[in-house]
């Protein structure tokens, strides 16, 4: 396939590629709370680079009953009880039907059958986005169910590291640690190193 000829929709077969990373309160999509929510969507440039295109991200309050893990809570700097936080907060309902929406429409959009999540160790990222659409019901989910890209595979492969800072900055990216474990930022970091990778190999195969 020439340059001229790619698109976004036959590039990975009619899915359209979208960033995700969520930070969180535990390991348990079904019991632990969900904090934050990033996703990431992309473009090919004039030059048939695929680059960011819009970055989305929402601070979200816990589900009632969820379990809040305080180590959890330490490595990733959340406060739930954060004066500001609580001002900005959404409930996980108007989050992600916000940011759903928005998918949907570039989805169309790039003549895509559907969405797949993008993530560093994107099991992770994807069972509790999955636990929050069940939980509260969302209708017309934009993502495939299960299948998922991860970075972490596609940076163990192409640089060696597995680590998401270390991945960025085998790929020439730079690493702020002051801003990690923020889903926007992690999020436009894995966005970054997801172009980086899929623009690297479009250069050198014969495919694309």
């Amino acid at each position: 396939m020439s340059e001229t000829n790619l698109t976004i929709a036959n590039r990975f077969r009619g899915f359209f590629p979208v960033i995700v990373d969520v930070e969180t309160a535990g390991f348990d999509p079904l019991k632990d709370a969900l904090l934050e929510i990033a996703a990431v969507t992309l473009k090919l440039n004039d030059k048939n680079h695929w680059c960011i295109d819009e970055v989305m991200s929402k601070h979200i309050k816990p589900f009632d009953g969820a379990n809040l893990d305080a180590a959890s809570l330490e490595f990733t700097g959340i406060d739930p009880d954060h004066p500001f936080r609580k001002q900005i907060a959404v409930t996980e309902s108007e989050a992600f039907n916000e940011i759903f929406k928005v998918i949907r429409k570039k989805t169309k959009d790039n003549k895509c059958s559907r969405a797949i999540l993008v993530g560093h160790n994107s099991s992770f990222d994807l069972s509790f986005l999955n636990a929050c659409v069940e939980r509260n019901n969302i209708k017309r989910n934009p993502f495939h169910p299960f299948s998922s890209f991860d970075t972490a595979t596609l940076a163990g492969l192409i640089y060696g590291q597995t680590v998401l800072s270390k991945a960025a900055l085998a790929a020439g990216l730079e690493w702020d640690d002051e801003e990690a474990h923020s889903a926007r930022y992690d999020a436009e970091q894995t966005a970054h190193l997801f172009c980086k990778i899929v623009n690297k190999w479009n250069k050198h195969s014969d495919i694309f």
